[in-house]
């Protein structure tokens, strides 16, 4: 399978999850927990298949995206300046997805269970909905993903 092929299938993997009906029964909220994190996981494989996927070109040792898109010595390659951006940018599906992924790697949790005292109250910051969260993302980095590939292939 091709890094661009890996890359897509993990998103679409991701977005099937996401898709699931949590059901109606007493798992409702640990099954639609579990599509939530399972997403996120696959985004997290799917961001470092996209580094390997964009940056075929330039050869890179390594394409872990912490070190890639979070380190100090970054290497000179557009595709990557491009993400480090994104992830500093706090308006952007990097920089938020980043977030959750280090919710996910932590003791917590990134998926939260929903109070019922707040099912009809507007949810704000983290106790915002994660599976339409990660919904939101998956649409802006299919674009950017577009983007990265079009730069990708005039190299």
């Amino acid at each position: 399978m091709t890094p661009r092929a890996r890359t897509n299938q993990l998103l679409y993997q991701a977005q099937l999850l996401l898709d699931v009906a949590p059901g109606d029964d007493e798992h409702q909220g640990a099954r639609k927990r579990a599509s939530e994190e399972g997403a996120l996981a696959l985004f997290e494989l799917a961001i470092d298949a996209l580094l390997r996927d964009v940056c075929e070109h330039a050869h890179l040792a390594e394409h872990d995206w912490r070190s890639l898109l979070l380190g100090d010595d970054p290497p000179a390659v557009a595709e990557v300046h491009r993400l480090r951006e994104l992830a500093r940018d706090g308006s952007s599906w990097l920089y938020r997805v980043i977030g959750h992924l280090e919710a996910l790697h932590g003791d917590d949790g990134a998926s939260r269970p929903r109070s019922p005292a707040l099912s009809g109250v507007i949810a704000v910051d983290r106790q915002a909905d994660l599976g339409q969260e990660l919904q939101h993302c998956l649409e802006a980095a299919k674009v950017e993903i577009a983007a990265l590939r079009q730069t990708s292939e005039e190299w």
